[in-house]
């Protein structure tokens, strides 16, 4: 294996949060993808022996619960799933008291739950670096792995066109921002009603226009995936809104990432879903198995960029 050539970009980010992709600048987004690479390519040792990674996921998880653990254990460091109902979080307690203790055990805390508000609370408070495992409003450690499975696909992302289709959700504002930092074309498609928050489509866009890239936002399928080189879609009805499943449902009759749609892409197009995917809705059983997938490819790089994420916000670089 290769010595670690540090990149300033990476010991910039050592001992802060991860709450957004523009939390990261275009520098530190291209080297975590690299070093991501690297790791996956076991072209790199990153040593993180007695390093704790605290878990607190208030909502259902497998990949990135799962990713996070796999990756602390390869960089020789350790999870601990404080999981709230069997800690003093489920019964209410502050999260300033919270965060500040937890902060006086584990190095670094990754969170998942409902609310953008509750993370950023958690990380006034704490001392240590916190992650942000998914909220209301953006999912930035699925944005890494999405734009590393790009990456590998094609040699680089600067250029290409990613369109996504279905729910302006956080996903889908993860993906913008980030793609908006690496100078990606962002296209979301969906019906009227579903768009994007506001202030984040607005925020991509101002980072797209510094970075060589755009974002834009259309009402009609094929004119949102025509000649792109990523389709990418995720469920209708996120956790919290399985009461809407059937009004959503309707709304998006004609939105499902299928074939057809596959056909109007790029030849070289790939088709990507951050699972879990209900075949038949969102995405066909025919686009996630066929010769364009790259859905398990993209699940796996799940590790792998968390793997880089957690190296550079923990020292290990």
């Amino acid at each position: 294996m290769a010595a670690i050539n540090p990149d300033p970009a990476l010991i910039q980010l050592q001992g802060l949060d991860l709450l957004s992709s523009a939390d990261l600048s275009a520098d530190q987004t291209r080297a975590l993808l690299q070093l991501a690479a690297d790791l996956k390519a076991r072209r790199l040792e990153i040593n993180l022996a007695g390093k704790v990674l605290g878990l607190i996921f208030t909502k259902a998880s497998t990949r990135t619960r799962v990713s996070f653990s796999v990756a602390m254990t390869r960089l020789g460091g350790q999870t601990l799933d404080l999981n709230p109902q069997v800690t003093q979080v489920g019964r209410g307690e502050p999260v300033a008291d919270t965060a500040r203790v937890l902060s006086r055990y584990v190095d670094a805390l990754a969170i998942r739950t409902f609310a953008q508000t509750e993370l950023e609370d958690y990380a006034h408070w704490a001392t240590v670096p916190v992650i942000n495992a998914l909220t209301d409003l953006e999912h930035p450690c699925q944005a890494l792995a999405d734009y590393l499975t790009l990456q590998e696909a094609f040699g680089q992302v600067e250029g290409l066109t990613l369109a996504y289709v279905g729910d302006g959700n956080n996903v889908a504002h993860s993906l913008m921002l980030c793609g908006a930092l690496l100078g990606v074309h962002v296209r979301i498609g969906c019906p009227l009603g579903f768009e994007p928050d506001g202030a984040v489509l607005e925020q991509s866009r101002a980072l797209a226009a510094a970075h060589g890239g755009s974002v834009a936002v259309l009402h009609e399928p094929v004119a949102a995936v025509r000649s792109a080189h990523a389709l990418y879609t995720d469920v209708w009805a996120s956790m919290g809104q399985e009461e809407e499943k059937a009004e959503r449902e309707r709304a998006f009759a004609g939105w499902c990432l299928n074939e057809e749609l596959v056909a109007e892409a790029d030849p070289r197009a790939i088709v990507l879903h951050c699972l879990p995917a209900y075949r038949g809705l969102e995405i066909s059983a025919g686009a996630i198995e066929g010769p364009s997938s790259r859905i398990f490819d993209q699940a796996e790089n799940r590790l792998h960029a968390q793997q880089a994420l957690l190296a550079a916000l923990l020292g290990g670089i």
